[in-house]
């Protein structure tokens, strides 16, 4: 009987764990993997993400919408791993200075603003069996992106970095919205 036992519990593992590595070896072909990169003066910052697609869903709004992504929670801004962000120097985001390193970055995003979060813990993947994989106490800075319309939806999210007059813009942009954090480097 015992044996009957373990017969079964080592099958069940091995459902469960083909089952999961079938989702997140597919979840890349819904959504891919993106690496933006920036590079000007010795200054480099990277971000690597996957990008959702709209699908005719409802993106940002209310939870009572059935928004995809609803304001005011954690988002893990793409899709499957953690948007992950590399930085080379120091920079200046607001009052506040981001150390030159690699951080996980979340979002919670808002209508008017959203909320920046780089979190020091790296290896995030999605949501966690109890719903939020982000860990506040590792945020190493959290900052308030902007958010201004685009006249025309964008099927993809998209992370891009722009150079504007003196700072760099982090740009978080899908369907008809975009975030943009202003970075400043640190000479």
């Amino acid at each position: 009987m015992l044996r009957k036992i373990a017969w079964v519990f080592a099958a069940l593992i091995l459902f469960v764990g083909t089952y999961v590595a079938y989702i997140m070896l597919t979840t890349k072909n819904h959504s891919p993997s993106v690496v933006e990169k920036f590079v000007v003066n010795g200054f480099e910052m990277e971000v690597t993400y996957c990008q959702p697609s709209k699908r005719d869903r409802l993106i940002f709004g209310e939870e009572s919408d059935g928004a995809l992504v609803p304001y005011g929670k954690k988002w893990r801004t793409g899709a499957n791993e953690a948007t992950e962000i590399s930085i080379s120097e120091d920079v200046r985001i607001g009052d506040a200075v981001l150390k030159a390193g690699r951080y996980s970055v979340y979002t919670i995003p808002g209508p008017d603003a959203w909320t920046v979060a780089f979190n020091s813990k790296l290896g995030y993947w999605g949501a966690s069996m109890s719903g939020d994989p982000f860990e506040e106490e590792l945020d190493a800075l959290r900052a308030t992106a902007t958010v201004t319309p685009i006249d025309s939806s964008l099927e993809q999210f998209t992370i891009s970095i722009t150079p504007a007059d003196s700072v760099i813009n982090l740009n978080f942009s899908w369907d008809k919205t975009r975030a943009t954090l202003p970075l400043q480097r640190i000479k």
